[in-house]
């Protein structure tokens, strides 16, 4: 599709047609890799959306569907394959160490667990959480490469990631709380 210089646009509604049933374990990389990068605030609920929906989809092992808003959503050709030529090295490296292993890990059912996880984490994803947008991302990232590539391995990182990016988003929340209670105990005394 980057290379197809017929085309002006590429939206997310070719993506999904172009990766058939690869499509939901990509479409979600596609959408939580941006969030990995520290972003303007807001920037996490726009690329959140999609995956609130997809990882619900995988949840409950529904075909990857995306409102027409959302599909419709494009983004200039000449953009794309900058951007693919970018992540081509990156994402080789990245394939190098993913391979078919423990596969039952990667597979139904477990993979609609995978989904529900990933439920949760673009959840906390979607809030406006101080750098609560990067520790989900990264799980949800793994576990959509695992998915792409049936790697239990990966499930188990982006389970031990999931459970670091819990830990981290509640300790954010927890001091939150604290210094907002904090700060109101010396306003109000």
């Amino acid at each position: 599709m980057a290379a197809d210089e017929t085309r002006q646009r590429i939206s997310v509604g070719d993506l999904l047609e172009a990766l058939r049933d690869r499509a939901i374990g990509a479409l979600i990389f596609v959408f939580a890799l941006p969030n990995i990068i520290p972003m303007p605030p807001g920037a996490s609920s726009i690329l959140g959306a999609p995956l609130l929906f997809l990882t619900a989809q995988l949840t409950f092992a529904r075909r990857p569907w995306l409102p027409k808003v959302i599909a419709a959503g494009s983004v200039d050709r000449a953009h794309f394959a900058a951007t693919v030529q970018r992540l081509a090295p990156w994402l080789g490296r990245v394939e190098r160490l993913l391979r078919p292993r423990m596969t039952a890990l990667a597979r139904p059912p477990f993979e609609y667990l995978i989904g529900g996880v990933c439920l949760f984490l673009s959840i906390i994803l979607f809030l406006p959480i101080p750098m609560g947008n990067m520790p989900p991302a990264i799980a949800i990232c793994l576990f959509s490469l695992a998915i792409l590539e049936r790697d239990g391995l990966w499930v188990l990182a982006g389970l031990c990631a999931a459970a670091a990016s819990i830990a981290i988003v509640w300790g954010v929340l927890f001091a939150l709380i604290k210094g907002a209670l904090l700060l109101l105990a010396r306003i109000a005394g």
